[in-house]
C-alpha cells in the first residue's frame, strides 16, 4: 500500500533545479535515519529501512539526499540495496566534507584527498558512475561560519569537470560564502537549518528564490530534538494534523523554491510525512506559524 499523496501536484508541483534537466517533487526524503542510532552503524532492522525507501518511491519521491558519511557508508549501501537500480528520473543528492571518528563524533574533512575520497566513496557505495549534486558541507554543528571555501569547492569542481559530478551544491553555508562559491562554479542548491522556529536564513531563502536556486532545509522539524510548541500544537489541532505535518505544509507554503528532505526508519511516519503535502494553509494559519520564530521557546 502506498499514499495516495500526489507529490507532483502537491504544493505547486515540482522544482526544477537551476540550469539543470532535473526536476524533483518538492517532498523528498532524507536518508540519514536509515543508519543505526546517532547516524552511526547498520540499522535496528535492515528490512524496514529497505521497505521505507521503497515506499517512498512507490508514492512518488524522487529526491533522496544522502551521504556517505551516515554510518559511515551504511545509508549509501542501504540506498543501492534497497534500489539499484535506480529508477528513472530519481536524483540523488549526497554531500562531502566530513567523517566519522570512531566516537561517532563528526570531523570535518576539507582537504585535497579528502574530498577526492568523499566522492569515490559515494560513487562505489552508490553504485553509480556519476553523482547528480553534491553538496560540500562547511560549517560545524553550531552552524554556518565565514571562511573561504575556494580549494574545496575547486576540487569538487575539478572533479565536476572529469565528470564524476554533476552538479555542485553548498550546505551549511552563509550568503557570502554562496557568492564567493558562485565565482567558482554554478551552484544549484543550498543545505541550511532552517524551520519553523528556526528562521536565520529568512532573507537568504527569498534571495535564493530570485536566483532559482533550491533550498533544502536539514532539521526541517527540529532535527534530534522534534520542535516543540503549543501554536504548532493548537493549529495542528484544528486542521486535524500532526504538528510535525503541519511544520512541514509550513515550509512548502513558505517559499516555491523550498524542497524538503524529512528523514524517518518507518514506513508509517513517512506516509503521515508525505500526506503534509496535502495540507492547505489559511493565510490566518500561516501568520500564526510565521510568529513561532519570533516567539521564547515554549
Amino acid at each position: 500500500m502506498t499514499t495516495q499523496t500526489n507529490l507532483t501536484a502537491a504544493m505547486g508541483g515540482p522544482f526544477t533545479l537551476p540550469n539543470t534537466s532535473m526536476t524533483v517533487n518538492r517532498m523528498g526524503y532524507g536518508a540519514m535515519q536509515l543508519a543505526g542510532p546517532h547516524v552511526f552503524g547498520p540499522p535496528r532492522d535492515m528490512d524496514a529501512a529497505l521497505a521505507v525507501l521503497r515506499e517512498a518511491i512507490a508514492a512518488g519521491v524522487n529526491h533522496i539526499d544522502t551521504s556517505d558519511f551516515y554510518g559511515p557508508h551504511v545509508t549509501n549501501q542501504i540506498i543501492k540495496q534497497a534500489l539499484h537500480p535506480y529508477p528513472d528520473g530519481l536524483v540523488i543528492v549526497t554531500k562531502v566534507g566530513a567523517r566519522r571518528g570512531k566516537d561517532k563524533s563528526w570531523i570535518p574533512a576539507l582537504s585535497r584527498q579528502e574530498l577526492i575520497d568523499g566522492v569515490h566513496d559515494n560513487l562505489r557505495n552508490l553504485g553509480l558512475d556519476k553523482l547528480d549534486v553534491v553538496n560540500l558541507r562547511v560549517g560545524g554543528i553550531e552552524g554556518p561560519k565565514e571562511g573561504s571555501i575556494e580549494e574545496p569547492l575547486t576540487v569538487l569542481a575539478e572533479l565536476q569537470r572529469q565528470g564524476l559530478i554533476r552538479h555542485l551544491g553548498l550546505s551549511n553555508v552563509t550568503p557570502k560564502q554562496l557568492a564567493d562559491g558562485q565565482k567558482i562554479a554554478p551552484i544549484v542548491c543550498i543545505q541550511n537549518l532552517y524551520n519553523v522556529a528556526h528562521r536565520t536564513d529568512d532573507a537568504f531563502i527569498n534571495d535564493l528564490a530570485k536566483q532559482g536556486i533550491a533550498y533544502m532545509p536539514f532539521f526541517p522539524l527540529g532535527g534530534f530534538t522534534p520542535l516543540q510548541s503549543s501554536t504548532l500544537d493548537s493549529e495542528a489541532a484544528s486542521l486535524k494534523a500532526t504538528p510535525m505535518q503541519v511544520a512541514l505544509a509550513w515550509l512548502l507554503h513558505r517559499s516555491p523554491n523550498i524542497v524538503l528532505i524529512p528523514g524517518t526508519s518507518s514506513v508509517a511516519h513517512l506516509r503521515e510525512n508525505l500526506a503534509a503535502a496535502d495540507l492547505q494553509l489559511s493565510p490566518a494559519t500561516i501568520a500564526e506559524l510565521d510568529s513561532i520564530g519570533s516567539k521564547p521557546k515554549q
